[in-house]
């Protein structure tokens, strides 16, 4: 018998990125009105037959659906709504088919206590007026009596998040609304049920960043995990050489190894500078298994390149990762960057950890990065580890992450706070141009805003974000306008045509 290792498979880009993104528990329920089953034989098939379809369609497409049937009066509905809270869903979609008594709906939506989106697709683009009968009438009186349904649920003092009016088939503005809406519900899923660990203390000064941890657990209904370094350390200790191998392999698969640029302190990424990153990436996985997490936010400074220092300098790589995979990582510990990044992210649309950089006027454009973690997932082409003798700003040496987003369109998205304490989204929609990027060992992606580059920044900084935010690809600014309704969150998007700067009254 050969005493020979047993030769692990090679691990390629598409093992490490390519993954499912589950679903969110969504309720779905009808609604009618039981007077007419009596008078219409048939009718009440015929909607429940529609209501199917619809709820069929959302599952080939991946959605995690728990259906409470037809309601069509009040008894049914308070057990409906007793059952979705039972069942623990996450999002609620009321499925309009008929004229529809409110009694039968307000119920449901108060007792499941969650986010409501009102669905009303008609089964035709219109009735065949010459052979039409009053059943068709009924078949087709899906808008009947939407009014009425939102003003019940505004005098109960809920907000429908959003409303999707169509067709139930060849329409399909109404049904990507629809799987829009999907997404939504998956990343306020994600967001409930969040563990972010917290590593530190918020970097020395930048106030933007200073939060309440209570007050994302009070809002969002996540928990903010206190850690410490130690419970880092010890980790890192731990590691065998076999796992530092295995990530070793994992890097060697993702990142290229370029000749040094033109700054002085990226040189090339020491083999020992690589190893320590490998081996520290191993204990940030076994902190996120061991704690249960679903996103990390760090800072250490360090003090006269001791143990801890060395370990808070090595975050990126491992951490990179993480976050490509769908745990996210902030650093300088900025909670609510790290809460945008997870956001982004369930929206498949990456997340990575940015801010500005400088301007380039002659091309009326603006790099966008930062020295780490970043979201690889959504890199265009090879990422790239280049040896760095100084962490600009902070203490320590090591290895550093360099790429640019995929050429196309992109959003910018920050979590911020007001003087009252209420959260605020703050969004842009731009584009991810081709072209040179500083060879620094750090992201950059070349992106162009709307109107120009200067008024850009003057509304955006105006806005009062944090200077972090999160980086991802495509136009998502709906999404995340969505997601704040869910909220009552206010969400301002400074790439809007119809926006205004604001004006200030000093008080």
């Amino acid at each position: 018998m050969s005493l020979e290792p047993t030769p692990q498979p090679k691990i390629t880009f598409e093992q490490l990125f390519s993954r499912s993104y589950g679903s969110a528990k969504i309720g779905v329920f009808g609604c009618g009105h039981h007077m007419y089953w009596g008078q219409f034989p048939g009718l009440r098939d015929k909607l429940i037959g529609h209501q199917t379809h619809f709820e069929n369609r959302l599952r080939a497409h991946g959605v995690h659906i728990v259906s409470a049937g037809l309601i069509d009066e009040s008894r049914p509905a308070f057990e409906a709504g007793e059952m979705f809270r039972r069942e623990g869903i996450d999002f609620l979609i009321c499925y309009v088919s008929t004229y529809a008594i409110s009694s039968g709906v307000l119920p449901v939506v108060q007792r499941a206590g969650v986010p409501l989106l009102i669905v009303s697709l008609q089964p035709n683009k219109a009735m065949d007026y010459a052979n039409g009968t009053t059943v068709m009438q009924l078949e087709h009186d899906n808008a009947t009596s939407l009014p009425e349904m939102c003003n019940a649920l505004r005098r109960a003092n809920i907000e429908p998040v959003g409303m999707v009016v169509g067709t139930l088939h060849d329409d399909e503005r109404a049904w990507n609304r629809i799987f829009d809406w999907c997404k939504i519900a998956r990343a306020y899923a994600a967001v409930r049920s969040a563990r972010i660990g917290m590593i530190g203390h918020t970097y020395e000064g930048m106030l933007d960043m200073n939060f309440d941890p209570t007050m994302f657990d009070a809002k969002f209904g996540m928990h903010a995990e206190h850690l410490e370094m130690d419970d880092l350390a010890v980790r890192v200790a731990q590691v065998t050489d076999e796992q530092i191998e295995r990530k070793l392999e994992e890097i060697h698969a993702l990142f290229d190894f370029p000749e040094p640029g033109a700054d002085p302190i990226a040189g090339p990424a020491k083999p020992e500078d690589v190893r320590w990153a490998a081996q520290v990436a191993c204990a940030i996985d076994k902190l996120f298994k061991d704690f249960g997490l679903t996103a990390l936010t760090y800072y250490y400074r360090g003090l006269d390149g001791n143990l801890n220092e060395r370990i808070g300098a090595t975050f990126i790589v491992g951490s990179s990762l993480l976050t490509g995979q769908g745990f996210p990582v902030a650093g300088e510990l900025d909670l609510k960057n790290c809460l945008a990044m997870l956001i982004v992210d369930r929206l498949e649309a990456g997340g990575s950890f940015a801010e500005i950089h400088p301007c380039d006027f002659e091309n009326n454009i603006i790099l966008v990065g930062h020295d780490g973690p970043h979201h690889i997932g959504v890199a265009e082409g090879r990422p790239v580890l280049r040896g760095l003798s100084v962490y600009h700003g902070k203490r320590g040496y090591g290895v550093g992450v360099e790429f640019q987003l995929k050429v196309g369109p992109i959003t910018i998205v920050a979590l911020s706070t007001t003087a009252d304490g209420r959260f605020r989204f703050i969004v842009a929609e731009g584009e991810s141009l081709a072209g040179p990027i500083p060879p620094t060992g750090n992201t950059n992606t070349r992106c162009r805003f709307e109107p120009d580059v200067s008024t850009f920044i003057e509304n955006w900084s105006l806005e009062g974000p944090t200077h972090h935010f999160a980086l991802g690809i495509g136009h998502i600014a709906h999404l995340i306008e969505g997601f704040a309704r869910c909220w009552g969150i206010e969400c301002v998007n400074v790439t809007d045509p119809a926006y205004r700067r604001p004006q200030y009254i000093r008080r």
